[in-house]
């Protein structure tokens, strides 16, 4: 009976580590860690996060252990049989990151359309090793399909048929129903919304959004007119135009402490040779936004029409890179080198996409972020800040600038410049940057105090990098405008420390600065999309605004932004394409 007992106890002990070999070193369970272990490899080469990120990505998951069965199902049965059924989705994973690497963008199903312009376009060798890399593991999982197993083919790829239907046909409940079940999306970011949910969930995603997108802008699409349009106003502005050099930055929660009545400091906040330049010729912008989504204030600056927001997300995340014909494609056509150079990464809401549609010729991104040595832009040392410094990045622009002007026959300059460094949590260096000054006020908010500590020396940097510029390029318009107010702590700080005194939508006021030719010079109250209206006269010399509505001319602040709404569908519809 011992006997008995004891070869019952070692054979219930083989059957249980047998079923535990069966269970964690199955092809499944391997195929999962080798995925898992590539995504750790992937961010390990600076590219998406993976590793524990890759585990909790739960919609993604069920859809490759989908994708790897009914691959497994249909290839003939051999010793490579998971290796082989595994080809197909690793090389999905990999092309989405070599697109990532190389384009700092993440990919959607509408960029296979550009497949034929990049084979043509690609250097043979890097077209020799992607079909080595990509097409010959391929072509050997095609040749390895049963095909004799039809009903397995076709009934298994149902799921998948119904998936890209569903996408295709009712984008609008995809878009509800993966709400519901997945991850937040945040828009200021093209690549966490893919760590968080995974690369072919963000993949459906995005396609969704692209189709009702193209739904809502379906009437505006009229390509071959558009074009036409935009074309005259390239001839117009090459009759018109004076060729000087335009300037624009785009500040990131740029905000004025003093602005607040309710708040005083043991020290002005800006600094004295940002009063000496400026002095009372500081003027207001309306931006579209509060407290965050700088593309929306980017978008408005660039493109010349209100962001109404209502395809989905920002403007920019619908942008597909075909041209949208804003100001730097118009001027661009027009002879300019249009040049956009951002200080954070190229993700930032989808901003190679957004920059090729708006028409920049050249895009430049800190190294640190892109891997890029042909950048001319390095972030410094962020240590203790998290982001580029204001003064790092205009010192670097204004080398660039003062080589690019040095020419005589250098067509001219239109330089667009994106700074990050106001950004939450607004902290500052205190080895390099130590505090100068103290809040004093009724309501105590210590992230006000901080901006205003930022301020001085963001100020400080301001008026640095436009006298320099000045002294560079003198007869040549400059606008630093603010992107929107940081949120502090919600509008309550706003409204305790009245900022504006509280006046109507003063939470929407921004700071403009505007330099002529060398001299500044203040205008009444704009929207953020007069600043393409405001370029364009200048460099027509007041042309463009003759027998045209500029608010700004007259000295009077003019409520179009519901008037131009048809305008703004008519250019996203060409923008998606």
């Amino acid at each position: 009976m011992p006997n008995s007992n004891r070869f019952s106890a070692s054979h219930g002990s083989v059957f249980f580590l047998r079923c535990l070999q069966k269970l964690l070193f199955n092809r499944y369970v391997i195929f999962y860690l080798l995925l898992f272990g590539y995504t750790q490899y992937v961010e390990y080469l600076g590219g998406l996060k993976g590793g524990k990120v890759f585990f909790h990505q739960y919609l993604d998951r069920w859809l490759i252990l989908y994708l790897y069965w009914y691959l497994n199902a249909i290839v003939r049965p051999s010793r490579w049989q998971p290796f082989l059924a595994a080809a197909p989705i690793f090389l999905a994973y990999i092309g989405q990151d070599i697109y990532y690497s190389l384009l700092g963008k993440v990919f959607r199903f509408i960029e296979l359309t550009e497949a034929a312009e990049l084979f043509n376009v690609i250097a043979l060798k890097y077209l020799l090793l992607i079909i080595l890399a990509g097409a010959i593991p391929l072509f050997g999982f095609l040749y390895t399909i049963n095909y004799r197993r039809v009903a397995v083919i076709v009934l298994g790829c149902l799921p998948l048929v119904f998936l890209v239907g569903f996408v295709e046909l009712y984008p609008e409940a995809a878009l509800q129903a993966f709400k519901k079940v997945g991850r937040e999306v945040i828009n200021w970011s093209d690549g966490i919304p893919v760590e968080q949910n995974g690369r072919f969930a963000m993949l459906w995603y995005r396609e969704a959004e692209r189709k009702i997108a193209v739904a809502k802008t379906d009437l505006f699409r009229d390509r071959q007119v558009y074009e036409k349009e935009a074309g005259q106003r390239v001839e117009w502005l090459k009759e018109k135009g004076s060729k000087r050099d335009v300037h624009v930055v785009v500040m990131e929660s740029f905000v004025d402490p003093t602005l607040f009545k309710g708040a005083t400091y043991t020290k002005d906040p800006a600094h004295p040779d940002y009063r000496k330049l400026f002095g009372n010729k500081l003027g207001f912008s309306v931006s579209p936004v509060f407290g965050g989504k700088t593309s929306q204030a980017e978008f408005e600056v660039l493109c010349g029409v209100p962001a109404f927001q209502e395809l989905g997300g920002v403007e920019f995340n619908s942008f597909s890179g075909v041209s949208a014909y804003c100001l730097p494609g118009i001027l661009g056509l027009a002879g300019y080198r249009t040049i956009a150079s951002n200080s954070f990464k190229p993700t930032f809401f989808n901003a190679v996409n957004a920059y090729e549609g708006i028409g920049f010729g050249e895009m430049y991104f800190p190294k640190e972020y892109t891997g890029d040595s042909s950048s001319y832009l390095s972030t410094g040392d962020t240590t203790g800040e998290m982001y580029m410094f204001d003064g790092v990045l205009f010192n670097q622009n204004l080398q660039f600038i003062k080589d690019a002007v040095s020419d005589e026959d250098a067509p001219p300059l239109f330089n667009y410049v994106l700074t990050m460094y106001g950004h939450l949590p607004h902290v500052l260096n205190k080895d390099k940057r130590p505090n100068v000054l103290k809040l004093v006020s009724r309501f105590r908010d210590p992230q006000l105090e901080r901006v205003a500590n930022q301020f001085f020396y963001r100020s400080q940097a301001v008026a640095d990098y436009v006298k320099k510029l000045i002294d560079i390029d003198k007869n040549s318009l400059i606008i630093i405008v603010s992107d929107h107010l940081p949120p502090l702590q919600g509008q309550t700080t706003y409204q305790k420390l009245g900022y504006l005194d509280n006046r109507e939508d003063s939470i929407h006021l921004n700071r403009i600065l505007i330099i002529e030719d060398g001299k500044v010079k203040k205008y009444t109250l704009i929207h953020h999309y007069d600043v393409p209206k405001i370029i364009l006269n200048y460099l027509t010399k007041g042309e463009y605004c003759r027998g045209k509505t500029c608010g700004f001319v007259e000295n009077k602040f003019i409520q179009d932004r519901a008037t131009m709404h048809d305008q703004y569908l008519r250019l996203m519809a060409h923008a998606i394409q």
